[in-house]
């Protein structure tokens, strides 16, 4: 119920924005300094508390979770990974761990260890990796199934080698399917207007109670508000299958 009323709150801010450059869409009253945001069927008001509370879940969201993501980096580039379990497992996109066996894995707090390859399934665009170190805090999973379009979430990663960088958009649609590459189709995939950008690959795509809801894999274009991610539900099960066969 929390994440769905921080969703609605959201969905008002998107309102007022886009209201400073498009027809008067808000009014506010100089005795409550509590913006009234006018819709064509419905009123909402968001007073300053409301406008604080949400920053305050954003801010909190991303400490939450940023020592769950890591930069991964490879003799042929980069991308991102999240903790999977204390024992040093971190799960990322098999495209950016593919053709290499040793990586860099750079914590949220500067310190870089390496890491060996647990296994991959390019079918999912999913891989394991490994660092052998302690005290990593690995990320709460969530259920994927339960996302809705319109829900707010925040993706997190090293996006051009940006490490801990943050954007934030919407659930845009539900199960869709992208061919990655002529030989892998991604199917389930949930489609988000958070920017998805290189290098966050393998990072994480959350909701407002910092549950991960799935892993960004890859975006349409530069500036066009199109980006996919896959399922946390198939992240778990597929990473769990590695460790099993390992």
């Amino acid at each position: 119920m929390k994440s769905r009323i921080f969703s609605l709150a959201a969905t008002a801010l998107a309102v007022v924005a886009l209201g400073a450059c498009s027809s008067p869409l808000v009014s506010t009253s100089p005795a409550s300094r509590t913006a009234t945001v006018h819709t064509t069927s419905t009123t909402v008001a968001l007073s300053p508390t409301a406008v604080s509370d949400l920053q305050s879940q954003f801010v909190q969201v991303v400490k939450t979770v940023s020592p769950s993501i890591v930069q991964i980096d490879t003799a042929g580039g980069l991308g991102s990974g999240i903790v999977f379990d204390s024992q040093g497992d971190i799960v990322t996109n098999a495209h950016v761990v593919s053709g290499f066996t040793s990586f860099t894995v750079t914590t949220s707090t500067g310190t870089r260890y390496p890491a060996t390859l647990v296994g991959t399934d390019p079918s999912h665009d999913l891989a394991l990796i490994h660092v052998s170190a302690s005290g990593l805090t690995p990320a709460v999973f969530g259920d994927s199934s339960s996302l809705q379009v319109g829900d707010v979430v925040l993706a997190l990663g090293s996006p051009y080698g940006l490490h801990g960088s943050v954007t934030q958009g919407l659930v845009s649609g539900l199960g869709r399917q992208v061919a990655e590459s002529r030989s892998v189709v991604l199917d389930g995939l949930i489609q988000t207007s958070a920017p998805i950008n290189p290098g966050n690959s393998g990072g994480a795509l959350v909701d407002l109670n910092g549950a991960v809801m799935g892993i960004p894999t890859l975006g349409a274009g530069a500036g066009d508000g199109v980006g996919f991610a896959i399922p946390s539900n198939n992240v778990v099960s597929v990473a769990e299958g590695l460790l099993q066969t390992t």
